[in-house]
């Protein structure tokens, strides 16, 4: 083995991560959120760049012809919609519930300012000993009393467990097993742990079964209808529209901000005797030139990736979401001729709107399960199988994950082992069999 030193030429090929092909890469796996806060973050950098945000929000469906020629009654039933609902407010609901009387005055300023640490959930957010600070523990005590004698009832719980307790003991006919269970018992009775509460209570498990069913009536957020939050829509990135002979795949950009080129502020400043302003404004001019490349190339890739999709998902698309096959995102790359790693970018939250509604790219992405005729089906449809089983069973006696695994192979034809059949279970919310049981 030679290890003389000395210097040698060496002729390399390499790729070089420069900064241009970084922001490439960036801007395709940018959300229409993400995308539209950096376009405005690089308008403020360069002076070339003018962004025009005064996008008006459309339909990506809507047909405007039809639009045009809407009838005024539809016109008329629109603005009813458009009503903003005046709601109370929890606290407001809590105030207006405040006793008027000379008793409750000295409680009055500890009370108002106990509502304060009202979540959303109508529970008490702030720590015993905090409020002792400034108030006595006798004056706390009194006005949790007040608080959760109201309405809703639960209200001013400091956990689940009170938040249950106090509901149960108003109700008109309280159930004693019930209360007795959460207020002593409630670990093991939320975790049911039946067999062990039975036995060592002495009752019967249809007790604890019918304890268990009382609470399922009741409300554990009980602050949350007083809670308002704004509604939130997903906006499609990419639009699938079935003529029932082809179909039509457009990129949905029109709410992102408009980028045009300030040529103005560049005729005056381009010609400048100082060299280093002209530096300046070439380095941003070739800046602007290499995000519009940007913003081309992503809206080309996030096309032929969405073209190579429903290419590849002809069933879904004309049939519905049951019918979709399995495809990984390998296929995809290498039919497309990119790297894996373009694809994963190119769906990461972007959303399709399909004649069956709206989807994230990256569920057409799912593992192939093998079935017994040699063929093969995907994840997605396995966990819809796994949820009708479930859906149907008899809760007396429910199906293990044993039996779904070969329920599944001899009706459905789906080879998956027990294991699997508890993953798909826990990322669907599922319980295990002995938590799905009923004792009556």
């Amino acid at each position: 083995m030679d290890f003389n030193q000395g210097l040698f030429q060496q002729q390399t090929l390499k790729l070089t991560m420069t900064q241009e092909l970084s922001q490439a890469i960036a801007l395709l796996q940018y959300s229409t959120q993400e995308l539209a806060a950096f376009l405005e973050s690089k308008a403020q950098e360069n002076p070339l760049i003018h962004i025009d945000s005064t996008v008006v929000p459309v339909n990506p469906l809507a047909d405007r012809k039809r639009k045009r020629n809407a009838t005024s009654t539809m016109i008329q039933n629109d603005w009813l919609e458009q009503i903003g609902e005046n709601k109370k407010s929890l606290t407001e609901h809590v105030i207006s519930q405040i006793p008027i009387n000379e008793e409750f005055k000295p409680l009055h300023q500890a009370f108002t300012h106990l509502i304060e640490f009202l979540d959303e959930n109508g529970y008490i957010s702030i720590e015993h000993s905090e409020l002792t600070k400034r108030y006595t523990t006798e004056q706390i005590e009194a006005c949790l009393q007040h608080l959760q004698a109201m309405e809703p009832a639960g209200i001013g719980a400091r956990s689940l467990q009170e938040c249950l307790l106090i509901q149960l003991k108003r109700l008109p006919e309280p159930n004693n097993m019930a209360i007795r269970l959460v207020e002593n018992h409630f670990q093991p009775f939320a975790e049911k742990k039946w067999k062990e509460l039975a036995s060592k209570l002495q009752i019967s498990l249809v007790e604890i079964q019918s304890a268990f069913d009382l609470l399922q009536t009741l409300d554990p957020r009980p602050g949350s209808k007083y809670f308002s939050e704004q509604t939130s829509f997903i906006v499609p990135d990419v639009v699938v529209i079935w003529d029932g002979h082809d179909y039509t795949i457009k990129i949905f950009d029109e709410l992102l901000p408009r980028v045009s080129f300030n040529d103005g502020f560049y005729q005056q400043y381009a010609q400048a005797d100082d060299k280093q302003v002209a530096r300046y404004m070439d380095q941003q001019f070739q800046n602007y030139q290499w995000l519009q490349k940007s913003l081309e190339q992503r809206k080309e890739t996030l096309q032929r990736v969405a073209l190579k999709i429903v290419e590849k998902q002809p069933d879904f698309f004309r049939k519905g979401p049951t019918n979709l096959k399995p495809m990984i995102m390998r296929e995809v790359a290498e039919e497309l001729e990119i790297h894996e790693s373009t694809v994963s970018r190119a769906v990461r939250e972007k959303y399709v709107q399909t004649p069956f509604g709206i989807f994230e790219l990256k569920s057409f992405f799912t593992s192939t399960i093998q079935t017994t005729s040699d063929d093969s089906t995907s994840s997605t449809q396995v966990k819809n199988a796994i949820t009708k089983l479930v859906e149907n069973e008899n809760k007396l006696k429910p199906l293990s994950d044993q039996d779904i695994v070969e329920i599944l192979k001899n009706n459905e034809g789906m080879v998956i082992s027990r294991r699997t059949v508890a993953k798909y279970r826990d990322q669907l919310g599922i319980a295990s069999s002995s938590k799905r049981r009923r004792y009556e």
